[in-house]
Order: structure tokens, then C-alpha cells, then sequence
């Protein structure tokens, strides 16, 4: 197969000083091939360059107009970044290719020219590609589509996004049979997998894979200020002078934290030891387009010396003069670390450097996991899962608005979507029957009837109001209620959510965009806000935190059960476990160690299960109400990533009674019901759906509204439709995503045989790191803090006497 690239671009790697990498002409000859394919190669590989080498190849040899290649990434950032880069060898090569962006930050008289006279190359988002199918000259811009490229196709290939992706490409593919598609990453662990759900009808075999060279090794370290590590804590903010002398030493650095929160509070952290006076910049998802915007092109002109941020710059925004990466806190997981590490320096042959933070101890031992993960070569898995119901209605009203369709050929298109191929023809009908009239129990209501069947055997959309509805409100990402935080003048600096605002009174401050706000007024959008020299709290933003993957909780379990390994531990790390395993145990690697001591009056539980801070929150909600039922009268539980410790007045003496398996089946199934858990994810999936809008033309919804409205819908279908689809898709997401119900499944199932039960007669070392968070669940004032501390010191004391 020929995989000679046509002239212009052979003389713009050579004015370069470049040759072609093998993974790229491979790209090159699956393209010539017809073929679908899907590129590994590490971060400073050429990824996207090899994605789009094809494409360029075949604008050159075949120049004309209409939408040849459309780019979708996860994030809006990306788009943009990939646009910058990907422009550069067209206007260096004269080719006249035009590329532009489409995202929801895109004007629309762009968007609307967009539709009438698109560019060859529309980089775009999942959401924005639903939107565009949705219009019914969608037929007539994609039907010369050649290439779909689906950048960092791990961000969101597991998830309801993917659904929606893989939902649209389907579709493209019936409007156009010779499409090819196109996937890239770094952190693919498992090929085939990915090679399914990227194929028409999941046929692996029509997607060629497409290995990169392995780049150089990282160069990763861990950073302990003075030898000690803290007994708790996630934040790692304990060694802001030694990050911010990491800073000085290098032209620029990305300090990475997991949450917007712990951004918030690095970036103060670290301002308040930046004696040089050093230009640095905060960048998370909840700061304004503009203030997101401003940073970046700073970034990329070489102005900062040190960016902090979190998620939203994980994927894919390049700049080659970023000398090292920080991460703030654990990684959890080898996948993220190593997507993080790619940051730096962003040239294949050249070491990227890494350096770890640790927030307390059982964080440095995932740390190292991480890092001996990393060294192996070793990626987190990915869990596939069928498509989520509520997306498909979302798709469904969307061709919908672009088109009349029988149920029968739109059900074998939707088929071919591999998250959807084994959709039953029921359970397609009843998606239909639910956007026709809401389902059996709201099917009086006219605002629900969105479908219509007729005479001719067509679905329609009911009427044209529908239409405008299904585009104000479209999307799969539902975000928290927010409101937009602004100074008086009407500049916007970003969102904080309803619940955060609502602790506000006037005169209250807080730390937003890396400067301290004082609240002046709130209504029903905007906080109103002014600058402040006050000492300031650090927002708190709701969504699940991330849990440590299970293949890093498994290298940890197999630290605690290795005495050989702890050589490479810092000294208080390692006497931190060897007075732990004098006193009382350390579990084999398939145990379940659990702890019962007294303490200070009260009896405590802790359970070392290393499954996640969400598995372990729904497990101390379970055993409360079966320790209230046992008459052992809780008081309370607190939980990290490691452990789940729980408190009340009576002695735990028979742990397997707590912990036997019909304990999801009687006591979850209660606690979800009766708890906000249901309702939070049934107004997801009543948004995502279409049966709730966010938005009306001129004016949008605010949270409380939205929340009132699913609320009093949830109670209709529960009493009247207890199986109702978005009943059953609400308890989906409410087990799966909310609760890692798997990872708690996991650990109840194997809790009778496995565990061993440890009685002491006082606080254990291992249990030290969970204890301590006993009384910091609120915000705390100094006095209080300092009465923390003491108290924290005091418990060290006494776990770790070995007498």
C-alpha cells in the first residue's frame, strides 16, 4: 500500500527537520486501506498529526469544498488547541483548507453559516455533533463526510457521552456507508475493547489497530518535605514552599489537583510563599470562558511560569514549554497519572518529569503504586456498559427534529451502535412510547406528548415548539444548579453552585479565580460579588470524587501484606506500618481487616476495604441503620479512599452479622428509596431525557425550579409507574455511577469469607488516618482547628505506643 505522503507535506517535515513515524504512515495506509482505525501511541507522539494526516494527504491530491473531517474531543479546550496547532502546517504549507471550531462557546451566526457553507475540517464536541444532527439540512452537510476523528477516545467512551458519540456516528454512517472512523489515545489498556465500541456493529475486525513506538520513560519522583508525611489529609498543600521552589527552578509547571476545590486552595497555598512575585494562573471548569481563555493563551505564549489546575487541562492541550508536571494529592489511578505526566514537555523522545505529592500516608503508598505501575506499564481497565436508556431518548427526539423515521429502520441504525446492540425491539418501543406522551402515567399532560405516529407508519415530532425545546435543552452533561459569579459591573468570573451559595450571607468571603470575593448580594442568577483583603474560605463543589482504581488499590493491598517492600518507604511511613502490624494486623491481600476498639466513651468499627470514599460513604449508611436495628445505637461514620470507620455507644462484637449479603438487597434498596440519591439521579435522567427542560427561549430555569419540577414528577411515577423508564434508569445511575455499587457489591460478597476481625483495646495505627477526620466534616475556625490538632496529636500518641 502506498504510503508516500504528496509533496507539499514531504517538504514541510523536511523544512522541519522531521521524518514521518511509522505510526503515522500506518495511519496513512489504513486511510488509503478504506479502513477504520484506532491509534495508541504515548502523549508527544504526533497523535494528532497522524489522525489528521490523512485527511490533509487527501484534501491536497483531491482539493474541494464541503465537510470532509469532522474532530470531536471531550473537551472545548481541545478543540481549540488542536485548532491553533492544526492550522499552523496549512498556512506554512499555503493549502487552502479551512479549519473552524464548533462548540457551545461558538457565536450563532457562526453556527448557522457553519450549516450553509461548512469548512473542510469541523472540530467539535459530542454534544454539538447531536445538535447539528438534529437540523434537517444535517443530510446535506454530511453526506460528503469522509473521516470522523474521535480524540482521547478513553475520556468518554464508558460513559453516557460515548453513548450519544456512538449514537451520532451511527447515524452519519447511514447518511454516509463509506465513512471511516478514526480514535486516538495514550491510555488505552484494552484494544479490543475500544476497537468494538469504535466499529459499526462492533466488528472488531473493521478497525485496524495501530500501535505507537514507546517514548522515552518518565521521569517521576516523589516529594516529601523534611522526610514526613502528614497523618491526614488529601490536599497536600503541607508542602507549598517546596512545590513553589520546584516552580522557581523551571521556565514552567502544571500543578494538577482532582477536585476545583483543592485547586482553589493550592493556588493560595502557593501564592502565599511566591516571594519572587512569580506570574501563576488557576484554570478549572467552573471559571468563565473568557478568564479559561485568557489563561491559555498565556500558557501558550510562555507568560506563566506555573498554571493550577485540574481535569479540565488533563487531555490533550499541548504546550511543548511545560518542563514538569505536580500533582497535588494522589493520583488514583495509573491511567490519569500517566495522562497528567504527558503534559510535560510533550516531545516523545525527551523523559517527561513528574513529581507526586502525597496528602498522608496511605496516599504515598498509592503513590508508589502509581509509580510502579507507570514503570510497568500497567493501565487502568475500563468498564463497558449497555447504553443508557435516557440517552437514547435524547437521540432519538434530536433525528427526530431533523426528520420524519420508521421505527423499524431507525431501530437497526440504532443497533449498530455497539453500546446499543443488543437493544430489544420493547424496550426501543418503549423508549418511542415514552417522548410519544411521557409514559402511562402523564399521559394526560400535553407537554410531554413530543412524538406523534401516523397514518403512514412515521414517528414525527407533535409540534414545532418541541423542536426549539429539544436544542435549548439538549446535552448529556447536567451540571449542578449554578449561579454566575459577578462583580457589579456585570463581569462575569465564573459559577459557584446553588448549594455552595446558599451558605453565603453578605459580608461573607470566599476564594474564587484565585482571588478572595466578599458576597454583596444574591438573587436569582447572580452573586453579586466585590474584591476583599478578608480572610476567605475555599468553595465547595458537589459530584462524586474520584476513587482510587482497583488495580491501585490491589498494589496496595500487596504493599501492607510485604514487609520487603517497605525498605523503599520514608522512615515514618515504615514504622508507621510495622508498629501497625505488632499491635494488631495487616491484611493479605484478599482479606477484609476489621478493627473494633474503644475510644474516649465511644466503640469503634473500621473496615479496610481500599474501595473508594463513594463505596464506603453507601457502606456507613448501611451499617448504621443495621447497627440501630442491632440496638448497638450509632452515633455516626467518617470515610477516606482506604477505610470506613463507624462510631456509637454499644461494642461491635459480631462484624459478619453487619456485613452479610442480603444486605444490598434489603437495606440498600430502602435507604436508596428513601434518601435524596434517587431523586438527584432521576432529575439527571428526566434532564437528559428531554422530560425536563433547563432552559425556555429567553430565560433558563434556575436549579431550585428544575429540582421542584422532577421531584413532583418522581412522586407521580413512583405511586402510578413504578417501572416507568426513567424509574429504572434513575436506579441505574443511582447504583452504578453514585454509589459504586459494583466496588460495594464486590466487597460484601466476599466480607463473610474473607474477613478477619481484630478486637484491641485501643486505637489502632492504621485506623489513625480515618479517625482524624472525626470533627473536620465542617468548616472550621482557628481556635477549633488548633483544638483538632492537639486532639490529632494525642491520637498519634497513643496508636502508635507499641505497649
Amino acid at each position: 500500500m502506498n504510503q508516500r505522503l504528496p509533496e507539499p507535506l514531504e517538504q514541510w517535515f523536511t523544512s522541519r527537520g522531521w521524518t514521518p513515524r511509522r505510526h503515522q504512515t500506518d495511519m496513512l495506509a489504513a486511510a488509503r486501506s478504506g479502513d477504520h482505525a484506532l491509534l495508541v501511541a504515548p502523549t508527544g507522539a504526533g497523535k494528532t498529526l497522524a489522525g489528521f494526516l490523512p485527511t490533509l494527504t487527501d484534501l491536497i491530491e483531491n482539493p474541494g469544498e464541503g465537510l470532509h473531517t469532522l474532530y470531536v474531543s471531550p473537551l472545548k479546550a481541545l478543540a481549540v488547541d488542536v485548532r491553533r496547532n492544526l492550522l499552523t502546517p496549512i498556512e506554512e504549507m499555503d493549502l487552502p483548507i479551512r479549519v473552524e471550531t464548533r462548540t457551545g462557546d461558538t457565536p450563532s451566526d457562526r453556527k448557522a453559516r457553519q450549516r450553509a457553507r461548512p469548512p473542510q475540517i469541523l472540530l467539535t464536541t459530542p454534544e454539538s455533533l447531536s445538535l447539528l444532527l438534529s437540523y434537517a439540512d444535517s443530510f446535506l452537510m454530511f453526506a460528503g463526510l469522509k473521516t470522523v476523528i474521535i480524540d482521547e477516545v478513553h475520556a468518554f467512551a464508558t460513559q453516557k457521552r460515548g453513548d450519544i458519540l456512538n449514537l451520532s456516528l451511527s447515524r452519519l454512517q447511514s447518511i454516509n456507508p463509506g465513512l471511516r472512523r478514526v480514535a486516538l489515545s495514550a491510555t488505552v489498556a484494552d484494544v479490543d475493547a475500544y476497537r468494538a465500541w469504535l466499529a459499526p456493529d462492533g466488528d472488531i475486525g473493521a478497525v485496524t489497530p495501530v500501535m505507537g513506538e514507546a517514548g522515552a520513560d518518565p521521569h517521576v519522583a516523589i516529594l516529601i518535605p523534611d522526610g514526613r508525611i502528614p497523618w491526614s489529609g488529601h490536599s497536600g498543600k503541607y508542602a507549598a514552599k517546596q512545590v513553589m521552589e520546584e516552580i522557581e527552578r523551571r521556565a514552567t509547571t502544571l500543578v494538577f489537583c482532582n477536585t476545583r476545590g483543592l485547586a482553589e486552595l493550592i493556588f493560595q497555598s502557593l501564592w502565599s510563599v511566591n516571594e519572587a512575585n512569580l506570574p501563576i494562573a488557576i484554570h478549572h471548569g467552573s471559571l468563565s470562558i473568557e478568564a479559561r481563555r485568557k489563561v491559555e493563551s498565556a500558557m501558550a505564549a510562555g507568560k506563566l511560569r506555573a498554571l493550577v489546575a485540574t481535569a479540565s487541562l488533563d487531555l490533550g492541550v499541548d504546550w511543548g514549554n511545560v518542563d514538569c508536571v505536580i500533582q497535588m494529592g494522589a493520583p488514583k489511578g495509573s491511567s490519569r497519572l500517566l495522562q497528567r505526566i504527558g503534559r510535560a514537555n510533550h516531545r516523545l523522545d525527551t523523559p517527561s518529569e513528574a513529581i507526586l505529592i502525597p496528602g498522608n500516608r496511605f496516599e504515598y503508598l498509592e503513590a508508589r503504586a502509581a509509580l510502579d505501575a507507570v514503570e510497568a506499564g500497567e493501565r487502568d481497565t475500563d468498564d463497558f456498559r449497555p447504553g443508557s436508556l435516557d440517552v437514547l431518548a435524547q437521540h432519538v427526539m434530536g433525528l427526530a427534529c431533523a426528520a420524519p423515521f420508521r421505527e423499524e429502520e431507525l431501530l437497526a441504525e440504532i443497533r449498530s451502535a455497539t453500546p446499543y446492540g443488543a437493544l430489544t425491539e420493547e424496550a426501543f418501543a418503549n423508549v418511542l412510547h415514552f417522548i410519544e406522551g411521557g409514559g402511562y402515567a402523564l399521559r394526560a399532560y400535553d407537554r410531554f406528548k413530543r412524538l406523534t405516529l401516523g397514518a403512514d407508519g412515521l414517528w414525527r415530532v407533535s409540534h414545532p415548539r418541541f423542536v426549539q425545546q429539544h436544542r435549548l435543552n439538549a446535552g448529556i452533561i447536567v451540571d449542578q444548579p449554578v449561579l454566575d459569579v459577578r462583580f457589579a459591573n456585570g463581569r462575569k468570573l465564573g459559577t459557584v453552585e446553588e448549594g455552595f451559595a446558599a451558605t453565603l450571607r453578605p459580608g461573607d468571603s470566599f476564594f474564587f479565580s484565585g482571588i478572595a470575593l466578599e458576597a454583596v448580594r444574591m438573587d436569582t442568577t447572580d452573586l453579586v460579588v466585590r474584591a476583599t483583603s478578608k480572610q476567605a474560605r475555599i468553595p465547595t463543589w458537589g459530584g462524586t470524587r474520584m476513587a482510587m482504581s482497583t488495580r491501585l488499590a490491589d498494589r496496595v493491598r500487596h504493599f501492607l501484606a510485604e514487609p520487603d517492600q517497605w525498605g523503599r518507604f520514608p522512615d515514618d511511613v515504615r514504622d508507621w506500618l510495622e508498629v501497625q502490624k505488632y499491635r494488631s494486623a495487616l491484611p493479605e491481600p484478599g482479606q477484609l481487616l476489621i478493627e473494633t476498639f474503644p475510644h474516649e466513651g465511644r466503640h469503634y468499627l473500621v473496615c479496610y476495604s481500599f474501595e473508594g470514599w463513594n463505596a464506603h460513604q453507601s457502606l456507613g449508611m448501611l451499617l448504621t441503620r443495621r447497627m440501630d436495628a442491632q440496638g448497638l445505637m450509632p452515633m455516626g461514620f467518617v470515610s477516606n479512599d482506604y477505610a470506613l470507620a463507624v462510631y456509637g455507644l454499644k461494642p461491635v462484637t459480631d462484624p459478619q452479622s453487619l456485613f452479610s449479603a442480603d444486605i444490598l438487597d434489603h437495606e440498600f434498596i430502602q435507604w436508596v428509596e428513601q434518601s435524596s440519591l434517587l431523586k438527584r439521579a432521576f432529575r439527571d435522567v428526566a434532564v437528559i431525557s428531554g422530560l425536563i427542560e433547563r432552559q425556555h427561549p429567553g430565560k433558563r430555569k434556575t436549579g431550585r425550579q428544575v429540582t421542584f419540577s422532577t421531584d413532583l414528577i418522581y412522586d407521580v411515577l413512583r405511586k402510578y409507574q413504578p417501572d416507568h423508564l426513567l424509574l429504572k434508569a434513575a436506579w441505574a445511575d443511582a447504583r452504578a455511577r453514585m454509589t459504586d455499587v459494583g466496588r460495594l457489591g464486590d466487597l460484601i460478597d466476599r466480607a463473610s469469607a474473607t474477613m478477619l476481625h481484630v478486637d484491641l483495646d485501643r486505637v489502632s495505627p492504621l485506623a489513625v488516618p480515618v479517625l482524624i477526620l472525626i470533627g473536620r466534616e465542617q468548616v472550621a475556625q482557628h481556635a477549633v482547628e488548633d483544638a483538632l490538632l492537639i486532639e490529632a496529636e494525642a491520637l498519634v500518641a497513643e496508636a502508635m505506643r507499641p505497649d
